[in-house]
Parts: C-alpha cells; sequence; structure tokens
C-alpha cells in the first residue's frame, strides 16, 4: 500500500556538494520519485558537461533495444501498427539512466554513491503529495489503472491521492536500496 500517516520532508539536495556534477547526479533520482514525468530509473539521457577550466565532456545514456526486439515486432499480421510500440511493457527499452549515472559518478564523482542515492529512498520511503504530482496522476488516472503495476503504484486504494496526502512507493525504494548498496549492477544484474 503506498499511503499511509506518515509524513516525512524531502532532505536538502547535497548543500555539502563541493561540484554541480554531483547534485547533477542526485537530482535525477530524486525527481525519479517525487516527479516521474520528468525523469525516472526506467528511461535514459544525455549529460554534457563543461568543466570549470573549459573542458567539455558528453555522455549518452539513452535507452536501448532488448536483444529480443524483432524489425516488425509492433506489426501486427497484416502489418499494421500495434499499440505495443506505446503502451505496455513491450514499449519500453533497456533503461540506460543508472548506467548513465553510474558512468558519470565514476569519471566526476566526488561524494560516495551511496550518499548521491540516499535522499530518493528517503523519498520514496514517502512524502507529502504536491500539487503537480497529485494533478498529474488525477488527469491520467483512467491509463494507470490499466495495469496493476502502474494502478498498485500510483493509484493506493484505487483512487489518485490528493495534495497533502502521504505517498510512498516501496517497490523504488527497495530499488534504489539495490542501487545504493551494489551500484549500478544492482539495477541491471539485481
Amino acid at each position: 500500500m503506498a499511503v499511509n500517516n506518515k509524513k516525512t520532508n524531502p532532505p536538502a539536495i547535497i548543500p555539502e556538494a563541493p561540484a554541480k556534477i554531483t547534485r547533477k547526479k542526485k537530482t535525477p533520482k530524486i525527481l525519479a520519485v517525487v516527479n516521474p514525468e520528468a525523469g525516472n530509473l526506467g528511461g535514459g539521457g544525455f549529460m554534457v558537461l563543461r568543466q570549470a577550466d573549459g573542458t567539455t565532456h558528453a555522455l549518452d545514456f539513452r535507452e536501448k533495444a532488448p536483444l529480443a526486439a524483432k524489425r516488425d515486432m509492433y506489426l501486427d499480421a497484416e502489418g499494421n501498427l500495434t499499440e505495443d510500440s506505446l503502451v505496455g511493457h513491450r514499449a519500453a527499452g533497456v533503461p540506460g539512466t543508472v548506467m548513465g549515472l553510474g558512468a558519470a559518478h565514476a569519471r566526476f564523482g566526488t561524494l560516495p554513491w551511496k550518499t548521491l542515492v540516499q535522499p530518493a529512498i528517503m523519498l520514496a520511503d514517502g512524502f507529502e503529495m504536491h500539487p503537480r504530482l497529485a494533478n498529474s496522476l488525477l488527469h491520467h488516472q483512467t491509463a494507470l489503472a490499466r495495469f496493476a503495476g502502474t494502478r498498485d503504484t500510483f493509484l493506493p486504494g484505487g483512487a489518485a491521492p490528493r495534495e497533502g496526502d502521504f505517498f510512498a512507493q516501496p517497490a523504488l525504494a527497495a530499488t534504489l536500496r539495490r542501487i545504493q548498496d551494489q551500484g549500478v549492477e544492482g539495477f541491471y544484474r539485481g
């Protein structure tokens, strides 16, 4: 169950961080919890970095097609496009976010990995529902209800949580703990 009476204030986003890159690696993990549309562990991304000395770096960690993907996998028997490319488990690629953030940490990190993941875990354990997420879940309630996983996570008790409700994502918290303890491999092989 994703809702209870416990209230937690969000943690500060690395006030002790000496470099912006550290904050940028932590922020995506936090956004995955409190603003899932902005980014999540199941997605991918790009990172462009210009260091103080002018050195530039770019990381591409977009999703990739699964090894079992086939050219016609989204076509029906008559060759027409199905909704499978947009809805359901077959629409998802292999996520690149965790791999990309791990690569950024290995190259540029200044704080321990565990420190970077901890605030996201705290939020996944529960936070007070903010207006933007409450409105988004209400707006997408019908689509979220279609699959048991999204229904159980985002519609606890069968309805979208309201602003001020306590909202927790125990499965996401467990995944984040595995990433915290085992690193990137905890996500891809855990």
